[in-house]
């Protein structure tokens, strides 16, 4: 079996929180003071049911510190006008404890070194995908950097389960088979057993013919428990054993483009195929292109 090695051990961008608390507390005396501050951040994400946007700021002086934290914005034009990756100069009103934006002006966008990438036309946050040196159903040993300058959609599943994984699957053979063949060589498929004891390369190629996979471009690994367990944890995936011999964990599933970055990840099985589709055309059409 082959051995992990983690080259990435930081998955994610971790968010720095501020709590409401605090801040109205550094906010200037008096509660029913209206005071505006001028500010600059990066929007990080726009949530527009929510009518907020994440900013990524700077220290806005007399009020806090550098700090990423979501705040409102009522004025609807405003909030649609910006885009995930934006540079903004914007004024931050203090009003009876609530902190809101009331103006704002993009004044550039992130560069591709400041941890952003493209997916499509929109700047997306990415994360350096974890390395890892498992085992396929071939018994030889595979790395993610085997797939430098391919888009790869990364889950993990095990075979004795019931229920979710295999229609997680299902939902990426269908991905699988409509990617147009000028796409299929730049595209490749990743599944990582949780339970490497029961999943011997054997159990996982019966699995993925089961369910229709190609495995020409899918690799179905597994290796050691302590493997396994290493790269489910550096890509956030909680394991759980329970009892009656069924794992619970996070559903989740990985796009990673052809610079080995993560710049999507799609959360349960309720996730559109057709919606992954699209992503993978985005990516990979756009390392074609380069080529």
């Amino acid at each position: 079996m082959g051995v992990l090695r983690i080259r990435h051990p930081k998955a994610y961008t971790v968010a720095r929180i501020a709590w409401a608390i605090a801040l109205a507390g550094l906010a200037s005396p008096g509660c029913d003071d209206t005071r505006v501050y001028p500010a600059r951040g990066i929007v990080q994400e726009v949530a527009l049911e929510e009518g907020q946007v994440m900013v990524d700021h700077e220290e806005i002086p007399g009020l806090m510190p550098a700090m990423t934290m979501n705040f409102a914005i009522y004025d609807r034009p405003l909030l649609e006008s910006l885009s995930p990756g934006d540079v903004i100069e914007f004024d931050l009103t203090s009003e009876r404890g609530s902190f809101f934006i009331t103006a704002a002006q993009v004044v550039g966008e992130v560069r591709p070194e400041d941890g952003w990438s493209r997916l499509g036309e929109k700047l997306v946050r990415s994360d350096p995908a974890p390395d890892f040196d498992l085992t396929d159903t071939e018994g030889g040993t595979v790395s993610l950097g085997a797939f430098a300058g391919q888009a790869v959609l990364l889950d993990f599943i095990f075979t004795r389960c019931q229920g979710p994984c295999p229609a997680l699957t299902s939902a990426h053979v269908r991905v699988q088979r409509e990617l147009p063949p000028e796409l299929r060589e730049r595209v490749h498929f990743v599944s990582i057993t949780i339970d490497p004891e029961r999943d011997t390369p054997d159990e996982l190629r019966a699995y993925a013919e089961a369910r229709g996979a190609d495995l020409s471009d899918w690799s179905f690994l597994t290796g050691e428990r302590h493997a396994i367990e290493e790269v489910a944890e550096a890509y956030g995936i909680g394991v759980k054993p329970v009892e009656g011999g069924d794992i619970e964990h996070v559903l989740a599933t990985f796009l990673i483009d052809p610079e080995g970055r993560i710049v999507k990840r799609y959360l349960g099985i309720s996730n559109d195929p057709a919606e992954i589709l699209a992503d993978l055309r985005a990516i990979a059409g756009r390392q074609g292109e380069a080529g």
